[in-house]
């Protein structure tokens, strides 16, 4: 499977599975002010209550193979452990990765084409049995099988013979690119370099499994704990679980998990309304309640911030996460780079920035890259408009472009009212770029219609709404799909909106990939973003802020820059 592959399911699955089930999904606070101000949550936290969990989406195929999470999840962290996670700390700390049932982040050899892991010494399942190196090649064996897709399929791409691979129900023999020499050791080889290779190990892809208690499609009903939970109900499909103390869990082989509540109760299916007055209100059981899924709007959090009590509640976070105008260049006019030089410096990032719900939930982008270290990010503003549009500049790039006279164009968006590939937001486009003699004319579509119209390499249309978010805290995930000339599709879903094929972009893709140090892979990564921002094929618009309120009981918050979200793991109720 090309990469390309990987990314076609990534925009069902960033705005729900990264910002649902990661505690998106995602997908941390530079302003994070909850930790000092929110009631009660700098109090000494305590084991014991029930933590209730309010969410909008369902907690839908519970099986480890099948989550596409980052990080390992919100929810899904709780009961399964992966070979490594995300650093539970707030900010910039959190976009770390580290151990989780390994001993290390990996030790890589043979120029970062093999990963070699080391299992902790006394882990055990909730049965308490134990946790060998075996059970993860199956766990990871399993997620090629047809009917446990939908989980991120890296692997398929990156394993030595992951393409024709199809899982164990079909081929028993397994895959030979994965080696468990002793109970505590497994090996991983692959096709080329990724020094990424550790933060590709906290998806749940990476879960052990117990072959044994393997079964298939209903294996998500009750999967086999390794984490500090298990799950002793599930309900229509994950819109009811309740997850209560596995008792073989040991906190000395755990460094990230805090599992301070007895039992966590995730309720799902509830209005998005119905969840913020809930927790506002905060009666009964919802004092101890948080969301993982939904966030406060422009309406809710202008009520919130009147409010001394509630606006001490509510978890401000960022998430890697970019929303932008894309551009077509095999669509006239947008073949001429003026002219998307001059659309560049014709938008005004305020009138933007108020239709996605005011400043207090998006933040001004003039990179593609998010602006969070762990990404690379590198400041440039390659075509400055300030913050009201350069009208002046752009009709001048369109005098050269031979548009003395004006310009009439069409920007495809989505109806969905999602405040990011909007009605809104295009309204706010169409009004600045009139400024500058430019022509809107807008082309709503239903969100199915819209997907598939923007990703479809045929009809993809030369001026459109677009966002992105990440797998994980790097400029990989964000700049290769996007920006690859090698994972362009032809005939499937296709995210390189550009069709960027240049040789020396590709080659320092590739260049990274073989870094294994983090830090200098982040430069890089950086300086890629502002060398391919100069062809102007997108135009960043803004990154969101992640506003959730937390029930008044509800103490040690902690939100990192790898989810923009609570952390289910660490919080008290007691």
């Amino acid at each position: 499977m090309r990469r390309s592959s990987v990314t076609a399911r990534r925009l069902a699955a960033v705005s729900v599975s990264l910002a649902v089930a990661a505690g998106a999904v995602a997908c941390g606070p530079k302003d994070n002010d909850a930790k000092a101000t929110s009631g009660g949550a700098d109090a000494k936290p305590a084991k014991g209550g029930t933590l209730t969990v309010l969410n909008s989406s369902p907690q839908q195929d519970f099986d480890p193979a099948r989550l596409y999470t980052s990080g390992g999840g919100n929810v899904p962290s709780l009961v399964f452990r992966t070979l490594t996670t995300r650093n539970r700390e707030d900010g910039a700390e959190g976009a770390e990765v580290v151990p989780d049932l390994a001993t290390d982040t990996g030790r890589p050899s043979e120029n970062a084409t093999v990963w070699t892991y080391t299992l902790k010494k006394g882990l055990k399942y909730e049965d308490g049995s134990a946790i060998t190196s075996a059970d993860i090649k199956y766990g990871i064996e399993r997620s090629f099988a047809a009917e446990l897709s939908g989980g991120a399929p890296y692997l398929r791409d990156w394993l030595i013979g992951g393409a024709d691979y199809q899982g164990p129900y079909k081929d028993k023999k397994g895959l030979d690119s994965i080696e468990t020499p002793d109970e505590r050791t497994i090996v991983f080889r692959l096709n080329k370099p990724e020094g990424e290779f550790p933060y590709l190990a906290t998806q749940t892809q990476f879960a052990p499994v117990p072959k044994a208690e393997d079964t298939g499609t209903k294996y998500e009903e009750h999967p086999v704990s390794s984490g500090p939970y298990k799950v002793v109900r599930n309900e229509n499909d994950g819109e009811r679980l309740t997850l209560e103390r596995n008792t073989h869990w040991s906190a000395s082989t755990d460094a990230e998990r805090k599992a301070y509540p007895d039992r966590i109760d995730v309720r799902s299916g509830l209005d998005s309304s119905v969840i913020n007055q809930r927790l506002s209100s905060s009666q009964g059981a919802d004092a101890a309640a948080v969301t993982a899924d939904t966030n406060l709007g422009p309406a809710e959090l202008a009520k919130v911030s009147g409010d001394k009590e509630l606006a001490a509640r509510v978890g401000t976070g960022h998430f890697g996460y970019t929303n932008y105008i894309a551009f077509n260049p095999k669509v006239k006019p947008f073949d001429d780079p003026k002219v998307r030089q001059a659309i560049s410096y014709a938008i005004d990032r305020t009138s933007v920035i108020n239709a996605a719900g005011g400043s207090s939930l998006a933040e001004p982008a003039t990179t593609y890259l998010p602006n969070q270290k762990s990404f690379g990010y590198t400041a440039y503003d390659h075509f400055p408009a300030g913050k009201s549009g350069n009208a002046a500049k752009a009709r001048e790039l369109l005098k050269e472009a031979g548009h003395a006279k004006g310009l009439t164009v069409t920007l495809t968006h989505s109806n969905a009212k999602d405040f990011e590939t909007s009605p809104e937001i295009a309204t706010a486009i169409q009004d600045a770029l009139k400024k500058a003699g430019i022509t809107v004319k807008l082309q709503g579509l239903e969100d199915n219609d819209y997907s598939d119209k923007i990703h479809n390499a045929k009809t993809e249309p030369g001026f459109f709404l677009a966002h992105w978010g990440a797998d994980w805290p790097s400029g990989g995930p964000f700049l290769a799909p996007i920006f690859d000339g090698r994972q362009i599709v032809e005939d499937g879903a296709n995210f390189n909106t550009g069709f960027l094929d240049d040789t020396s972009v590709n080659a320092e893709i590739d260049a990274i990939n073989k870094l294994t140090d983090l830090d200098e892979a982040a430069t890089r990564w950086g300086a890629l973003d502002k060398k391919i921002g100069e062809q102007a094929l997108t135009v960043p618009l803004f990154h969101p802020v992640y506003k959730r309120l937390y029930g008044k009981d509800v103490k040690n918050i902690v939100i990192s820059d790898w989810t923009g979200v609570l952390d289910i793991s660490q919080v008290s109720v007691k």
